[in-house]
Formats: structure tokens, sequence, C-alpha cells
């Protein structure tokens, strides 16, 4: 058992018979009344961010969560498959665990946090940018440059995205993981 002063970003606790994750915490002393900590957390099971204010002197159980390398391997009827890069082992995981699933690459390595005491997968953490090579786009008309347009393009993970007029097949782009919005073209 902790109390509220060991608060940080980043700090796994268990709440509501739930995991979260410290995102933001403030300690607050007002002029008035005793001192409290106001934080926003994030759920490592379902996602959902809840916001709570914890008295100062409340005790809370920090949670052991270790961060382990993976690798992407293959998607099949029971899931991801992904295997550790330390040893070999391999586990699948579900759908639910993994945020934006449709930009996992062959050979493409994420974090997975693992609860460390009851050796489970809590949720996964893909790069923040991957390079992705374009396979369907329809090419962009000659002088049409207004700025700011895009259209569809299909990547080779099989996902949509929206790229500028000037991407065209074959090319190689960077997107942004959390979002799917195109940042720039990849130059060989």
């Amino acid at each position: 058992m902790a109390n509220t002063s060991e608060i940080r970003n980043g700090l796994c606790i268990e709440f509501s018979n739930d995991i979260y994750s410290v995102v933001e915490f403030l300690h607050v002393k007002p002029g008035k009344g005793p001192a409290f900590v106001r934080t926003k957390l994030k759920s490592l099971t379902s996602g959902k961010i809840v916001d709570n204010t914890f008295p100062s002197s409340h005790k809370i159980n920090i949670v052991r969560v270790e961060r382990r390398v993976f690798q992407y391997l293959y998607k099949d009827d029971m899931g991801y498959n992904f295997m550790n890069v330390e040893t070999f082992d391999q586990i699948s995981l579900e759908e639910k665990l993994l945020d934006n699933p449709q930009f996992l690459k062959e050979g493409m390595n994420i974090d997975i946090l693992y609860h460390a005491d009851k050796e489970i997968p809590l949720t996964t953490e893909m790069p923040q940018y991957v390079v992705v090579e374009v396979t369907y786009t329809e090419p962009g008309l000659r002088g049409d440059t207004a700025t700011n347009v895009t259209k569809p393009a299909t990547i080779e993970t099989g996902a949509e995205i929206r790229v500028p007029l000037f991407i065209n097949e074959g090319d190689k782009v960077k997107i942004d993981t959390r979002t799917g919005s195109y940042m720039e073209r990849i130059r060989e």
C-alpha cells in the first residue's frame, strides 16, 4: 500500500476493481480545507479515461507492470500472434487488446504491458509512427494542386488512409498509428 504522495504519470494502480494508469495528476492544497490529488486515469483493460480526486492521505494499491517487446507474426482466427524477442515464446492476443491493429506489419516490434504478478497481458503500445507502402490509390490529376486536398489510399496492411494528391502507388509514407493520419512521404 502506498499513499497519494507517490502518484506520478505512468504509475499503474488498482482502482474500482480495474487497473488504471495515471495520465495526469495535480496536487492541490487549497487555502481552506485538506489537500487532495486530482487525477486523470486510463483503464488498461478498456481504454476508458476517468477523472478522480483522492484525499491527500488516501491509500492506493500500486500494480507492478512490466513492458516486454514482442514481434508481430501473423493474424489467424485465434487472434493476433506475437513472439517475445527475448524468449521466443509465442502468444495470441484478441483484437480488443490492440490499439489500431490495422497498422500492424509483419515483423514490427510492439510493447506489451504485463501484470507482473499475474503474468497476464494488459494492453499493447504500438510505435508512434510506421512506414508503409501505398498499394492502391487513384492517380492525382495534373494541375490539381489545391492545398490540403486528400484522396483515399490503401496501404500494404489493408487499411485505408487519406493521403495528399501527389502520392502514387508504390510510394512509402509515414503515418501516425494513434490517429491513422498521413505524416510525410519517405524518399529512398
